[in-house]
C-alpha cells in the first residue's frame, strides 16, 4: 500500500495512456529525424554490411530495453530515471538522471525544430529566413506547446495522425523499392568486411537512431496499466523499429548507387524510384516524423519537470496543473519558451553531439538500478527478467563500450552540464531548509 504522502498519490494527471499510447511514445522517440539521414553515412563506413550495423545496434540497445521495461513495471507514477535513480541510490543521482535527460530532449528537440523549419522552407523559402525563421519557429514550438496544454488525449492522437503518415510514407518506400528493384535490393556481399575500427563508428553513428525510446516510461503516472504496458510498448517498439530500418537500408542502398556520398539519402532514394512526386512525399514524410517526435518528446520531458518539482528538487511552480486540462501547464510552458530560444540561436548545434553521452550515463544508472530494486518489487511486479542479473550487466557492457568511441569534446560537455545540474540541486535543497 503505498504511502499517502508519496508522489503518486499527490499526482492529478489522468491515467489516458494505454498500450497504443506507450508504443506511439517509444517509436517517435527513436524514429526522429536521424533516419532519414543516417543510411548514407552508414553505407559510407559499412558498405553493404551497413544492414547488419542497424540488427547490431539494436542488440546492443536490447538489455537497456529490457532493464526499462522491469523498472517500467514496477511505478505507477510519473518520474521514471527519477524515481529509479532516487530509490536506487539516493535523491542526487535520480534529480541528475532526470536533468541529464531532460537536456538531452530539450536539446534534440530544438535541433529537430529546426529541421522541420528547413522542411517547410523547402516549400516555402521564406519561413527559412530571417523573420519568417523565427515566425515559423515560435509556431511550432507555441502550437506543439498549446496541443501538450490542451491534454494527454490531444497529444496521443495529434501523435496518431504524425505516426500514420510518417509510416506510410516510409512503408511506401520500402514496397516501393522491393517491388520495383526486386532481387537486387539484396546485397550479394562480395566485397571486403570494413575495419573493425569503421565498425565501430558506423555503431556510434547509428546508435543515434536507437535512443529516444526511454520517454516512454517518464509519464508512467498517466498510464492505465503500467506494469503490462511499458514492458510491451518498448519490446514491440524496438523490434519494429529495427525491422524497419534495416529495410530502409536495403532499399537506399539499391536504389543510390552512391549513396556514401548522399548528404539527402532517403530523398535521392525516392526521387530515384519515384521521381519527383517522390521526392516531395518524402519531404512530407521528413516534417510528420519531426512533428511526432517533437510531440513525443515535449510529452516526456515536461513530466521530468513536473516529477522533480513533486520531488522538491524544483520550484513548486513546474508541478502546477491546469484544473481545467489537467495537465503540468507550467512544465510544458518552460519547455516551449526554452525550445523556441535554443532554436532560434542555434546554440543547440554544439551541444547536439554529447546527447548519445548523457543518455548513456542515464542507461547505466537504470541498468544499476535492477540488483537494489528488485528484491522490494520482485513479488508485484508481472515482469521479472530472467538470467538473474545478466541482463543489467550486458546493458551497461553496451553502454561503457558505446562510451569508447564518444569523442572528447563530448565528454567535457557532459560533464560541465552535470556540474550545473549538481548547482542547481544544492540551490533548491538550501532553498528548502531555508523554508
Amino acid at each position: 500500500m503505498p504511502n499517502p504522502s508519496s508522489p503518486e498519490i499527490q499526482e492529478k494527471l489522468p491515467r489516458n495512456l494505454g498500450l497504443w499510447g506507450v508504443w506511439m511514445l517509444v517509436v517517435n522517440g527513436l524514429i526522429g529525424a536521424g533516419i532519414f539521414g543516417l543510411p548514407s553515412g552508414a553505407a559510407r563506413l559499412a558498405g553493404e554490411y551497413s544492414v547488419f550495423i542497424y540488427a547490431f545496434c539494436a542488440l546492443l540497445m536490447l538489455p537497456v530495453i529490457l532493464c526499462f521495461a522491469e523498472l517500467g513495471s514496477y511505478f505507477r507514477g510519473t518520474g521514471g530515471p527519477i524515481r529509479y535513480g532516487k530509490l536506487a541510490f539516493g535523491s542526487f543521482v535520480g534529480f541528475q538522471g532526470g536533468w541529464l535527460y531532460y537536456l538531452a530532449r530539450l536539446i534534440s528537440f530544438a535541433a529537430n525544430t529546426v529541421l522541420l523549419t528547413d522542411s517547410i522552407a523547402y516549400f516555402v523559402p521564406f519561413a527559412g529566413e530571417g523573420f519568417g525563421r523565427l515566425v515559423t519557429i515560435a509556431l511550432t514550438c507555441g502550437g506543439l506547446s498549446l496541443i501538450n496544454i490542451l491534454g494527454s488525449s490531444e497529444s496521443i492522437r495529434s501523435m496518431t495522425l504524425f505516426t500514420i503518415i510518417k509510416f506510410t510514407v516510409l512503408v511506401g518506400l520500402i514496397f516501393g523499392g522491393f517491388i520495383l528493384l526486386g532481387p537486387s535490393v539484396i546485397p550479394v556481399f562480395d566485397s571486403p568486411l570494413p575495419e573493425s575500427s569503421s565498425l565501430g563508428a558506423a555503431a556510434l553513428l547509428l546508435i543515434y537512431a536507437f535512443v529516444g525510446f526511454e520517454g516512454a516510461v517518464v509519464p508512467a503516472g498517466e498510464a492505465k496499466r503500467p506494469e503490462r504496458d511499458m514492458p510491451l510498448g518498448l519490446i514491440l517498439g524496438l523490434v519494429i523499429v529495427a525491422v524497419l530500418y534495416m529495410l530502409i537500408q536495403l532499399v537506399s542502398q539499391a536504389a543510390v548507387p552512391n549513396l556514401a556520398g548522399s548528404s539527402t539519402p532517403l530523398l535521392d532514394a525516392s526521387s530515384a524510384l519515384f521521381g519527383n512526386t517522390g521526392a516531395v512525399i518524402l519531404m512530407i514524410g521528413v516534417a510528420t516524423s519531426v512533428i511526432a517526435n517533437l510531440i513525443g518528446s515535449m510529452f516526456s520531458a515536461t513530466r521530468i519537470t513536473y516529477a522533480l518539482s513533486l520531488e522538491k528538487s524544483l520550484p513548486e511552480w513546474f508541478g502546477n496543473v491546469n484544473e481545467k486540462f489537467l495537465t503540468p501547464a507550467n512544465s510544458i510552458l518552460f519547455f516551449g519558451v526554452s525550445a523556441f530560444t535554443l532554436s532560434a540561436f542555434g546554440t543547440f548545434t554544439f551541444l547536439a553531439a554529447m546527447t548519445v553521452l548523457s543518455r548513456l550515463f542515464l542507461f547505466i544508472m537504470s541498468c544499476a538500478a535492477i540488483p537494489v530494486l528488485r528484491p522490494r518489487f520482485k513479488k508485484d511486479s508481472p515482469f521479472i527478467l530472467r538470467g538473474g542479473y545478466l541482463i543489467p550487466i550486458l546493458g551497461i557492457a553496451a553502454c561503457l563500450w558505446l562510451m569508447i568511441q564518444v569523442s572528447w569534446t563530448s565528454v567535457w560537455l557532459t560533464a560541465v552540464l552535470i556540474l550545473i545540474g549538481t548547482g542547481l540541486y544544492w540551490l533548491g535543497k538550501r532553498g528548502q531548509k531555508v523554508e
